[in-house]
């Protein structure tokens, strides 16, 4: 079984999450720390739990996702998995960083590619890959069917969707990975998005004013 344990990191208010397991594994999702205050409090809790981290991942390279990449990978060792197509906006961070007027040292290890009908594994746990792209070119959501969770990046929140006005973003596209990847997920899947409150599919397929369905 999954635990979810979210963070709010960073200026821009990203949600980063820890899945960990009962056996102590545990993979960490879009981590967002920019503070050494955060990166603290993401290692403590670590620590504290006595967890061991095996996987680093992101749902997508926009800046506020990607800020904890480089501290993750030296803390632990581990490798980055992302989609291919999210490759060239992980190596825009630094002058994305430039343009908000913040310093970044970006992820410089290795890169695993990841894809749709894929799994990740977190010890004996699975998440399915959706490649849910609309917000940005190789968006990623990430389902656990066992504990009745995705994690949605930045493609769906409550009451409203990933912005699409940036390189990349299609609103036709964002609609269509909401309507056919999330939106056929059991009603009572609970929606971890990459910022704001959790949700779930059926309240936002009834009540999502951008993307409805009943």
């Amino acid at each position: 079984m999954l635990t979810v344990q979210p963070f709010t990191f960073n200026p821009v208010q990203e949600n980063t999450y820890v899945l960990y397991n009962e056996k102590g594994d545990c993979g960490i999702i879009d981590p967002g720390c920019y503070f050494a205050s955060e990166e603290t409090a993401l290692k403590d809790f670590i620590e504290q739990n006595n967890l061991k981290p095996t996987l680093l991942v992101n749902t997508h390279c926009h800046l506020d996702h990607i800020f904890g990449n480089r501290f993750v990978h030296q803390t632990y060792g581990l490798n980055l998995h992302l989609h291919s197509l999210e490759k060239a906006v992980l190596e825009y961070g630094p002058a994305s960083a430039q343009l908000w007027g913040l310093s970044f040292v970006n992820y410089d290890g290795e890169m695993v590619f990841i894809d749709e009908g894929q799994t990740l594994r977190i010890g004996d746990d699975e998440l399915r890959i959706l490649f849910t792209p609309g917000h940005s070119p190789g968006s990623l959501s990430f389902y656990s069917a066992a504990n009745k969770f995705v994690i949605s990046g930045d493609v769906l929140f409550e009451k409203s969707v990933g912005r699409t006005d940036l390189p990349g973003g299609d609103f036709n596209i964002l609609e269509e990975s909401i309507k056919t990847k999330l939106y056929t997920l059991p009603e009572d899947t609970v929606v971890h998005p990459g910022h704001g409150n959790s949700t779930t599919i059926g309240d936002e397929m009834k009540g999502n004013p951008f993307v409805k369905m009943i």
